[in-house]
């Protein structure tokens, strides 16, 4: 039996025009979060969207079923540059001239004369161990074997004066090898690692003849310098491809077989690991010839389109990303409603909620450890960061009950995986400093210490914007909204590094405090000048519309807006023992006084916004073609080295192959903002009171478009499927 629904009925009960009722959740504001509720919310595996204030929608269309990441080549993000230009891997080759006016005196030239009497000299200092292992390091760059250590890494040591004695050895007599400090086995001792110079020229004194302080800002791997050619840019920049990694993963990977560490690199935001993702990656004075050489042996990670360029990237110069969106298995009791859903998306965007990866996927939410440092509760936020939680692996957990337990801060360290940079911080600091709380959090990285502090500042915003789309709806600004002045062309909004694409956090192995998770920066852009506050005449002349309308995100250079809304952050902030203009403490990080603060827009739309529905009946087939497909496509490149049996290889490299013959594979039903309307005649709805449809015939949703870089691609999606966006979510569901 079916029943036919007539389309004008239909359409009457959607309501479907731009920016229509709400729905909205009857889940109330948060309650306090003092210590008292920490204490409950320490129960839970992570935090749901009505914790962090995530309570609204636009569209009062019905949601749908769909997963998010059954696969990860199903969310495709490339970054978009400062100019707009979406960054897409087109090339895995080296420029075909490598600076061929660079002059450098070849290694074996100097290996001619007999370095015997500096080995002995050598063996005087360290002993017959390490003198040996240098020996024969020697030996073999002499004789021109190819061997695959290309450094070795002497005895550790935990004398500072003895190690310098080494360094200084290698500057005076062995100028053709450079030296550098690494960690030793033991927090307590390091290591010298000794390598070949690769930058030698006929006026070079040793790459390490400069102290570490005449270097200033430059980078670890800024050494041998002196044969770099004048017309050359000094940065190396080139697209990072991955699959199924993280961003600081990947660079980590690149970082060990060229010999530099992860934090030479620079970017412009981090990438989900449960993604297929491209973009822009810089290195100090390396050559795109030895990059390249490492595609053949990188699994799930290429590098390509090279050049070079006098400026390095850094965190938030970015202009957005483009997302391709893959939802799998989409079903709903009447098909049209996807289709109206996603034109609704396109037309009338979706509430600019940060996402719940912005407030961790743990049990102790960052936003609650940025209340207590608010509130200066060192040793409650040292307690929060340390302490077991729920949902974590065995082996982490583990630890973490070991140190709670026994209070060994040296066996914890030897432990505690290097991910966890806040924990090992902390441990560190109490290592000279036992039970000094505030300069603990101190030595924890500065991005990542205010990350627990912006999250904070989110949890309010969150909260804010659903208040005001609860109390004057999102059809027109009213008396006291704040908006963007409109001869302020450029939007000064806050640019989180995070890049909105990690949504769902698929890096679920990591924890929170991971630094590249959701690393922020402040900028000083963000001025009351940029923004006004609506006035009677402005409403009269209708100059502004809700797309204009923004919210602060607290700190000491913010107007709060002029009703009810601008109450609120004070009532939520309040009722947490936090004030949003006194400071409670003498530490001036850690205060809404000393944060400059920043406007995000409540209402955002996906700008180049495109959709089809796809049928396929094999889940393993891609619905998406990644750069990497494209060039395998075009033949230019191959994905790997030379093998017998190359989609084998393609696999074990984490390399995704699309058919040639897809589109044969898959129905396709597209639409775009342009041309897609709900047009009556084209809408006719039945609900099937039958049997399901057969599971070999599935139906996929892909969606296309592109977000600034402070917008979560999961808000979007959500306000498509009315669920929550959380990993567990998904997970279950797949």
């Amino acid at each position: 039996m079916q029943i036919i629904l007539s389309v004008r009925t239909f359409l009457n009960q959607i309501q479907f025009k731009p920016y229509p009722p709400i729905q909205i959740l009857t889940a109330p504001l948060k309650p306090s979060l003092s210590r008292r509720t920490t204490t409950v919310v320490r129960s839970m595996t992570s935090a749901e969207e009505s914790d962090v204030g995530i309570l609204c929608y636009i569209s009062p269309l019905p949601g749908f079923r769909g997963i998010l990441k059954q696969r990860y080549s199903d969310f495709i993000v490339n970054e978009v540059d400062m100019d707009g230009n979406v960054v897409h891997l087109t090339s895995l080759e080296a420029p075909p001239s490598e600076a061929a006016g660079e002059k450098k005196e070849k290694v074996a030239d100097q290996l001619e004369k007999d370095y015997a009497s500096e080995i002995e000299s050598f063996r005087t200092l360290v002993g017959d161990s390490d003198a040996e292992k240098l020996k024969f390091f020697i030996d073999q760059i002499s004789s021109g074997v190819k061997t695959n250590d290309e450094s070795i890494v002497l005895s550790p040591s935990s004398d500072k004066t003895h190690r310098t004695a080494v360094h200084n050895f290698f500057k005076e007599r062995l100028k053709f090898l450079v030296t550098d400090t690494v960690d030793g086995p033991d927090s307590s001792s390091k290591c010298i690692r000794v390598r070949l110079n690769s930058g030698i020229n006929n006026n070079a004194r040793g790459n390490n003849s400069r102290k570490r302080k005449d270097r200033g800002q430059q980078q670890y791997d800024s050494r041998g310098t002196d044969s770099w050619p004048d017309n050359t840019g000094k940065f190396l920049r080139f697209y990072l491809y991955k699959e199924n990694k993280d961003t600081q993963e990947a660079l980590g990977i690149l970082g060990k077989m060229i010999g530099v560490q992860p934090r030479s690199f620079g970017f412009a935001g981090t990438k989900d690991k449960r993604s297929v993702s491209t973009q822009r990656v810089t290195v100090f004075k390396q050559r795109a010839s030895k990059l390249a050489a490492l595609n053949d042996r990188l699994f799930g990670i290429k590098v390509g389109n090279f050049c070079y360029v006098d400026e390095e990237l850094v965190l938030g110069k970015l202009q957005g990303n483009r997302f391709t969106i893959t939802l799998r298995s989409v079903s709903s009791d009447v098909e049209d409603i996807i289709r109206a859903s996603a034109t609704a998306l396109g037309n009338n965007g979706f509430i600019n909620y940060f996402g719940l990866q912005r407030f961790g996927s743990s049990s102790i939410p960052t936003h609650l450890i940025g209340a207590a440092l608010l509130r200066g509760e060192w040793k409650a936020a040292v307690s929060m960061i340390l302490d077991p939680r729920e949902g974590e692996k065995d082996v982490t957990r583990t630890i973490r009950e070991y140190y709670k337990e026994s209070g060994d801060i040296e066996g914890t360290l030897r432990q505690l995986p290097r991910h966890l940079v806040a924990e090992r911080s902390i441990l560190y600091c109490f290592q000279k400093n036992p039970g000094n709380y505030l300069q603990a959090l101190l030595a924890i990285p500065r991005t990542l210490r205010m990350m627990f502090v912006h999250s904070y500042q989110s949890y309010l915003w969150n909260h804010a914007a659903s208040m005001r789309v609860q109390k004057y709806g999102m059809h027109q600004v009213v008396l006291g909204d704040l908006v963007y002045c409109k001869d302020q062309e450029i939007e000064k909004e806050t640019k989180f590094s995070n890049s909105e694409c990690e949504d769902g956090n698929g890096n679920d192995t990591h924890d929170d405090c991971h630094v590249d998770e959701l690393s922020v920066i402040d900028l000083s852009e963000a001025r009351n000048t940029v923004v006004k506050v609506i006035s009677e005449e402005d409403i009269a002349a209708g100059t502004y519309t809700i797309d204009d309308i923004v919210l602060p995100l607290p700190g000491s250079r913010i107007t709060y807006p002029l009703n009810d809304i601008g109450k609120i952050y004070h009532d939520i902030a309040r009722k947490d023992n936090i004030s949003l203009t006194d400071g409670a403490h003498n530490s001036k990080e850690f205060s809404f006084t000393s944060i400059t603060g920043a406007y995000r827009r409540v209402f955002q739309k996906p700008k180049d916004f495109e959709w089809e529905l796809l049928k396929y009946t094999d889940a393993n087939i891609p619905l998406a073609e990644t750069d990497l497909d494209i060039i395998a496509k075009s033949g230019t490149s191959t994905c790997v080295g030379d093998s017998n049996d190359k989609e084998q290889i393609k696999l074990q490299n984490g390399c995704s192959s699309t058919p040639e013959n897809l589109d044969d594979k898959i129905e396709r039903s597209t639409g775009s903002e342009e041309t897609e309307r709900v047009r009556e005649e084209d809408i006719h709805i039945e609900e099937s009171l039958g049997a399901p449809k057969a599971l070999e015939s599935q139906m996929a949703l892909k969606l296309s478009f592109t977000l600034p870089s402070s917008c979560y691609a999961t808000m979007a999606i959500r306000e498509l499927l009315k669920t929550s966006t959380s990993v567990a979510f998904h997970k279950a569901m797949n």
